[in-house]
């Protein structure tokens, strides 16, 4: 396994300093989210609206049916994106882990593809039912029956084998990959382009309904997640340490896995494949205040959240009337920048054992 690094030692920045300045930069976004746009709402219409002064009908839907949505569902599937990367890099300790390692992005990825390309034989009061919520449950529920298959592979009795569970989760990303790519064949042209652009992220066509059904599994993972900070604390010291300390090993191994599981599987169904965020956001803030969990899972739920925010503004902004897909974005953004801190520490290790 490679190490987490710096050690759990440093004190990184003080206090609830980095927290606080995460807090204003989550606030920052969201004022730009909802100001950013061709409808001409500014930041004053933001402060009538809050004092309880009217709108305008046609502000009224922008601000509540569009952006609000959009911007409630980018900062919080940033939120789970990059906690769920936490919790996994703290369970196999390896500061390369992401959310997509164990499969759950790609079981997902492979439930929408099936709800896209196979939707059309289900029956018409079941799609009359579920409406544009259908590839949203369907890759909901693949994420879920992917992390069920793990376990299953990689539990034996009342253990788990986080090695094992490693290596079956690129196993089930693999073929969950094969599966997407005999269905993608088999798509027609509509289908194609419908695939295309989910594979590729959006925040576009947020909906409360969407919220309703994606935010209680984002928010149970969420929950969860600081109350398993002390016990990923003392796993960065080994298994055997960590018992010896007190430490439930198999449960903390269950709930991480589960957190994680509930998290990423409901954000890639609302969003689709938006990368980098699970493992560049736990990056950075090791950098700025060490690798304790305690303060590493609250943080890294603001600056997920605030990168998403942001990110949606720039994917709105920068073709303009059109709108980037927002998974491109983080990858142009996040690739340079996960190369450069994988640069930059391995030349202050070469410096330090010199």
């Amino acid at each position: 396994m490679v190490a987490l690094s710096p050690p759990l030692a440093r004190r990184g920045l003080p206090g609830f300093t980095l927290t606080l300045a995460l807090a204003g930069l989550v606030l920052a976004a969201s004022v730009l989210s909802l100001t950013s746009g061709a409808a001409g709402l500014g930041a004053g219409d933001l402060l009538a609206a809050a004092m309880g002064e009217g709108l305008t009908p046609r502000d009224q839907v922008v601000l509540f049916d569009i952006r609000l949505p959009r911007l409630a569902l980018g900062l919080a599937v940033g939120a789970s994106l990059a906690v769920s990367g936490v919790l996994l890099q703290g369970l196999f300790r390896n500061p390369l882990a992401d959310p997509g390692i164990v499969g759950v992005s790609a079981g997902a990825g492979l439930g929408a593809v099936l709800a896209i390309v196979l939707g059309g034989f289900l029956p018409a009061a079941l799609t009359a039912l579920v409406g544009s919520a259908l590839v949203p449950l369907a890759a909901g529920l693949g994420g879920w029956l992917t992390t069920l298959l793990l376990y299953r592979v990689a539990s034996h009795g009342r253990r788990t084998d986080v090695a094992l569970m490693l290596l079956a989760g690129i196993a089930l990303s693999a073929l969950a990959g094969a599966a997407t790519g005999v269905l993608t064949y088999l798509a027609d042209d509509q289908q194609l382009r419908d695939l295309t652009f989910w594979g590729m992220g959006s925040l576009a066509g947020a909906t409360w309904a969407k919220l309703a059904a994606a935010v209680p599994l984002m928010a149970l993972g969420l929950i969860i997640a600081p109350t398993l900070a002390r016990g990923l604390n003392t796993l960065a010291l080994g298994e055997a340490q960590a018992a010896h300390m007190g430490t439930d090993v198999q449960l903390l191994k269950r709930l991480a896995i589960l957190s994680a599981a509930a998290a990423t599987g409901a954000a890639v169904a609302v969003s689709g494949g938006i990368g980098f965020i699970g493992i560049v956001v736990p990056h950075l803030l090791r950098q700025a205040q060490g690798p304790d969990h305690r303060r590493l899972i609250p943080n890294a739920a603001l600056l997920g959240a605030a990168l998403l925010a942001l990110a949606d503004v720039i994917s709105r902004s920068i073709v303009a009337p059109a709108e980037l897909p927002i998974g491109i974005l983080t990858a142009l953004i996040g690739a340079p920048v996960f190369l450069w801190m994988l640069l930059h520490s391995s030349g202050l290790r070469g410096r330090g054992n010199a």
